[in-house]
């Protein structure tokens, strides 16, 4: 079964990352958590409260489901792995600046796997310096990460391109993940 190195830290949003992780086995791929330590992270919900008193113009945090890396960073043979996918949430704001993520990441686009990313997952690729001439989206929030290092940023709820495919925010898993499999599927095929 080809696997799929999914980045995980405390704060990672839920939606985005344990869709994937369900999704993924569907058809017949390996879904990997890893983290900075092979160890329990906390998972969180993100979401703009809907008929509050005081509305919200940005999303809320909640904790949510406990999501465990089998492997660390450190650890990763990134040849061993079909695809990348990385998730939002806070948990790349911090992950963005772990060198083994950045070298594995970096490893998906010199190789030219597929690679998916969700929401604020787009700071690790920005870090990674890999956003150079690509066209993605992620949440509008984030599209500085995108535009200031050499990438165009669009809001549609799906963008491929190359071995890149990127959504907005979990609201849009239903298109990303098809894209994603898809794209997996294709370098299985080859």
């Amino acid at each position: 079964m080809a696997r799929v190195l999914m980045p995980v830290g405390d704060g990672t949003e839920g939606l985005d990352t344990l869709y994937a992780f369900f999704r993924l086995p569907e058809d017949g791929f390996e879904a990997v958590l890893a983290g900075p330590e092979a160890r329990v992270y906390h998972g969180v919900m993100h979401e703009v409260p809907p008929e509050e008193p005081i509305p919200w113009d940005i999303t809320r945090e909640q904790p949510a489901y406990h999501l465990k890396a089998q492997i660390a960073f450190l650890d990763v043979d990134a040849t061993q792995y079909a695809g990348l996918f990385l998730s939002g949430g806070r948990a790349p704001e911090y992950l963005r600046y772990h060198q083994d993520l950045l070298r594995i990441t970096r490893h998906f686009f010199e190789a030219n796997k597929p690679v998916g990313v969700i929401c604020h997952g787009v700071e690790i690729l920005a870090a990674a310096g890999v956003l150079q001439g690509r066209t993605l989206t992620t949440v509008a929030k984030c599209a500085l990460d995108v535009t200031q290092f050499g990438g165009a940023y669009v809001d549609r709820p799906c963008v491929v391109d190359g071995n890149l495919v990127s959504a907005r925010t979990w609201h849009d898993n239903t298109e990303f993940l098809k894209e994603f499999v898809r794209m997996l599927k294709r370098l299985q095929a080859i």
